[in-house]
């Protein structure tokens, strides 16, 4: 199984979408396995889009994510962070597909309502970054059975 790091960010915490974003991971079958809320910090924020700290657009990015706390959720499931992006859609969300979650929430690249995980380095690095040792459980719901086949979970 794989993990993968999803924050809620203050456009979906503002507009008070977290329950129907968390409602949909959860019936695709992913597993919670770290959930918290935080607020975020220049620092930390510098350390996490590091790749985008050169462009004229941080100065916004950086305001608007401290503009309230988020939550910050670690995912696990088969293929994770493929399928959490999936249900991402497209950065952009004038561009992202109807059904996904930027999709149906979202009209903006900046206030775009949720960051997943780009791959499985930056999951572990990110996952990392947000959570204590001890803050991710390592547990199976009893319907796991009824998510993936025997096959799957090998």
């Amino acid at each position: 199984m794989e993990k993968t790091l999803v924050i809620f960010k203050p456009s979906a915490m503002e507009r008070s979408l977290v329950g129907q974003i968390l409602t949909r991971f959860q019936q695709k079958g992913l597993i919670i396995a770290g959930i918290k809320m935080i607020q975020l910090d220049e620092k930390i924020l510098r350390e996490h889009y590091a790749h985008l700290v050169d462009k004229s657009f941080f100065p916004l990015l950086l305001k608007s994510m401290m503009t309230s706390p988020v939550i910050v959720m670690c995912l696990e499931g088969k293929d994770a962070i493929n399928v959490v992006r999936l249900m991402t859609g497209a950065t952009n969300g004038r561009e992202a597909l109807p059904g996904t979650i930027r999709g149906d929430f979202a009209s903006s690249n900046q206030e775009n309502i949720i960051h997943a995980s780009s791959c499985p380095e930056d999951a572990e690095a990110e996952i990392k970054r947000f959570f204590a040792p001890g803050e991710i459980f390592e547990w199976k719901p009893v319907n796991l059975n009824f998510v993936y086949s025997p096959l799957e979970m090998a």
